[in-house]
């Protein structure tokens, strides 16, 4: 089974423009995550996917590979999905470009249910919420599973809900039951004829509402194992997430 993996690296954002070429130390964060992932030993081959001429510059300037992709798509998968038509591989790993701690035991958890299942087309993973202010944050996934480790449902929403008399939104939450919800860390690996398949695929009503492309999959009746760990995801979507970051890695002048 070969396994590629594709980076989808924009340099327009609504929010923190030219995120993948901000620095942490010495390294920019698209390099971050290109060395990150090659470090995964269940990969074949490594490659950023992008519209964008500074970021293509700069991932050739340190070694790696890229690959110029139209600036018209909906979205990375739409992005990975271009790539992956040119690719000779069984299973792509899409790794978003602002995820710059995303470690090899992650990535290899996305791999690893292809060997053990044949019939799978689409994995994730997903962590344990600790903190229960991203139990209520819309912004922060959350996955329900059955007990087969495949996926019921992804929303915003605090999912599964607690009933209670009062039905508040906001429910009570004792901090030994935080065990029970778990949040989404968005990293994909899709069989890759089915990437393609699914990147066609009409917009669902489910996504429509939520927000989440992976419902895509779900409202067509497509599996999507997801396995547990323990990598929550830092993805650098604004400055004060590139600062916080910074903050972590001792960079902070």
């Amino acid at each position: 089974m070969k396994v590629n993996a594709i980076i989808p690296a924009r340099y327009e954002s609504s929010r923190l423009a030219g995120k993948p070429l901000l620095k942490i130390k010495d390294k920019t964060i698209i390099e971050m995550v290109y060395e990150r992932t090659c470090s995964s030993s269940l990969l074949d081959d490594v490659v950023v996917a992008t519209d964008d001429r500074r970021i293509f510059d700069h991932v050739l300037s340190f070694g790696g590979k890229v690959v110029m992709t139209s600036s018209e798509h909906r979205s990375g998968t739409d992005r990975i999905a271009e790539v992956a038509k040119g690719l000779d591989a069984d299973v792509i790993v899409n790794v978003q470009g602002d995820e710059p701690l995303i470690t090899n035991k992650v990535i290899n958890a996305l791999i690893r249910p292809f060997r053990d299942d044949p019939e799978l087309k689409m994995s994730t993973v997903m962590a344990r919420i600790a903190d229960k202010r991203e139990l209520f944050n819309p912004n922060v996934v959350k996955v329900v599973c059955d007990r087969a480790g495949d996926a019921i449902y992804f929303s915003r929403s605090p999912i599964p809900f607690r009933k209670s008399p009062e039905m508040a939104l906001e429910f009570e939450v004792k901090n030994e039951e935080m065990g029970h919800w778990f949040k989404h860390v968005g990293i994909y690996g899709y069989k890759r004829d089915f990437l393609l398949a699914f990147s066609q695929m009409d917009e669902g009503m489910l996504e429509s509402i939520e927000g989440l492309e992976q419902l895509r999959a779900l409202e067509n009746g497509v599996r999507i194992h997801v396995e547990e760990t323990n990598y929550s995801g830092i993805g650098i979507d604004t400055n004060e997430d590139y600062l916080q970051l910074k903050e972590l890695l001792g960079d902070m002048e």
